[in-house]
């Protein structure tokens, strides 16, 4: 993988314990963790305005899809990634060769997603 130190990421996630986790394995990976929302409405507000290279978004957030997020994220021509435990069939057709990475997993495991995603 070719260097990512300091690559700013915005993660996106409702589980709390999970969102420490993400973000951990972010920081151990040599990422900038500049933004962590669990809800919708500050998902889209962090994702409209603020300045990432990349996002992690969880499919779900609280029983709500976080597609509108990463439809902003797509016009800004951000990178993502999803994370989901439901796998590609909890994905519309229009996201269906976005990376993804499923619930559980490791850190080895989010860090070649987000190689795709970076076409690193």
């Amino acid at each position: 993988m070719r260097n990512i130190s300091g690559l700013k990421v915005l993660v996106v996630e409702d589980e709390g314990l999970v969102a420490l986790m993400i973000e951990d394995m972010l920081e151990d990976l040599g990422f900038e963790v500049v933004a962590s929302v669990s809800r919708l409405a500050d998902a889209r507000i962090v994702a409209t305005k603020a300045e990432v290279d990349l996002a992690v978004l969880d499919v779900n957030l609280a029983g709500e899809p976080s597609f509108s997020i990463a439809e902003i994220l797509r016009k800004r021509q951000i990178p993502f990634i999803f994370s989901t435990g439901y796998g590609l069939s909890g994905l519309p057709a229009e996201f269906a060769h976005q990376p993804l990475v499923g619930k559980p997993f490791s850190k080895n495991e989010l860090q070649q997603t987000i190689a795709v995603a970076l076409n690193f």
